[in-house]
């Protein structure tokens, strides 16, 4: 049904959009999800129909989400930049060979934890390279580690490339590894190594990538077992699109299935190190995602997802605080969490710092017209802070450099202190 005037329930009014765009929104408010070739048309819009794609995409999120805007305390550990892969779109990973590959002793990732907790965060978001010969064990044995020190801190760790990586060392099967980590300690899985779910696309940059299917075992595999998991999707490189509204269409598929995606993070490519931009080793490649297809991705991820996810974050490491701020008028609910320490988007080129205090980021929530809230990393709200009263003081606000405070990435791939050594010359760093 075409909407000719104000719907009743949104007070949306859409006789000034063209036809079939106002069949499509219309018949989101009313309740139904686009359909793979609907979404694709809606990827067509702009002027006046992207503005209305924002509009309805915005009254989405009050109905599934409402008001509150959440975030999370937490810090991200890269214990390794070393890794025998060579995806074309990683500036952050190193050969093993190269002199500026790093590898952190398991007690200075315990000790990063550790300071992580005293500092405020509920979170280690834990993720690397995979270095040669690593003892598969040693994923597991990392999060006795940290549950040994910080026994409440939540582990939101290994991306499902790291999860292959891990069951294939170990010589188990992918289910019997995920258990393993679980009596360990994992709580949650980052729904990295995604990129764009489309075998060609993979390919084309990232060959002997973690295949299609098996991303998709890994993550149905964690959901059966209860370890729930984020999702995300890498664009504004070589894909159309129609890759991002297949991309995600795959992912309602699976959450319908097995309803164990926590969120969605729309990633845009940070191109300027990226190898295949700064070497020509992909033709066609962009310059990243435009302005114009940011807010797109995140109006139709609540579009598509919305219904069955609830939440979509606009990420401030890959766009700015400034968009992450817009976001929440075109679709999100979420600016994702503090950090503390950002390597891989840093590694790449990205300008923004790797640490936005707690209070920033409950400020750029009001000045949103949204009602800031801490949440934990499953989104249980921890405290809504309604208005200017409920703040609270955090040690992170006092924080005034982060990189000399918690380190940075330039100061670990150019130092010698963790210098990576190859197993074949010396004692295996899978054992600290």
């Amino acid at each position: 049904m075409e909407l000719n005037g104000p719907d009743e329930t949104s007070g949306i009014a859409l006789d000034w959009v063209g036809g079939d765009v106002r069949r499509i929104l219309g018949s989101a408010l009313e309740g139904r999800e686009p359909t793979v070739d609907e979404g694709i048309r809606l990827t067509e819009v702009s002027g006046r129909e992207l503005h209305a794609l924002t509009l309805v995409a915005d009254e989405m999120r009050r109905r599934q989400a409402g008001d509150v805007v959440t975030y999370v305390v937490n810090r991200n550990i890269n214990f390794t930049n070393v890794c025998i892969k060579h995806c074309t779109f990683c500036a952050f990973s190193r050969d093993h060979r190269e002199e500026e590959g790093y590898f952190l002793p398991m007690d200075e990732v315990v000790r990063r934890a550790v300071e992580a907790w005293e500092m405020g965060a509920s979170e280690v978001c834990i993720q690397a390279g995979l270095p040669p010969k690593l003892d598969g064990s040693y994923y597991v044995d990392l999060c006795r580690a940290i549950k040994a020190a910080v026994p409440e801190m939540h582990l939101h760790a290994f991306s499902p490339e790291e999860i292959l990586y891990g069951s294939t060392r170990s010589g188990l099967s992918i289910p019997d590894f995920l258990k393993t980590l679980r009596e360990a300690g994992l709580g949650t899985l980052p729904g990295t190594s995604a990129e764009i779910l489309d075998q060609e696309i993979r390919d084309r940059i990232g060959r002997g990538r973690i295949t299609v299917d098996q991303w998709i075992e890994v993550i149905t595999s964690a959901h059966a077992l209860g370890i729930r998991t984020t999702s995300t999707i890498m664009y504004g490189h070589v894909e159309t699109p129609a890759h991002w509204i297949r991309h995600m269409d795959l992912l309602r598929g699976i959450q319908r299935q097995t309803g164990g995606f926590t969120e969605f993070v729309p990633l845009s490519l940070i191109h300027q190190e990226a190898p295949m931009y700064r070497r020509g080793l992909v033709p066609g490649v962009r310059q990243g995602a435009t302005g114009v297809e940011v807010i797109k991705m995140h109006a139709l991820a609540r579009l598509i997802l919305g219904p069955t996810f609830r939440n979509i974050q606009s990420s401030w490491v890959k766009e700015g605080p400034k968009m992450a701020q817009y976001l929440l008028a075109a679709g999100a609910n979420d600016v994702g969490g503090t950090l503390i320490n950002e390597s891989i988007s840093t590694s790449a080129g990205a300008g923004y710092g790797q640490l936005v205090p707690p209070a920033e980021l409950r400020r750029l929530i009001r000045e949103a017209g949204r009602v800031p809230a801490r949440r934990d990393t499953v989104y249980n709200l921890v405290k809504v802070y309604a208005t200017a009263a409920d703040e609270e003081d955090s040690p992170l606000d006092h924080v005034t450099d982060a990189a000399a405070r918690f380190g940075s990435y330039r100061a670990l791939s150019t130092s010698n202190q963790f210098r990576f050594l190859h197993p074949d010359k010396t004692e295996a760093p899978s054992r600290s």
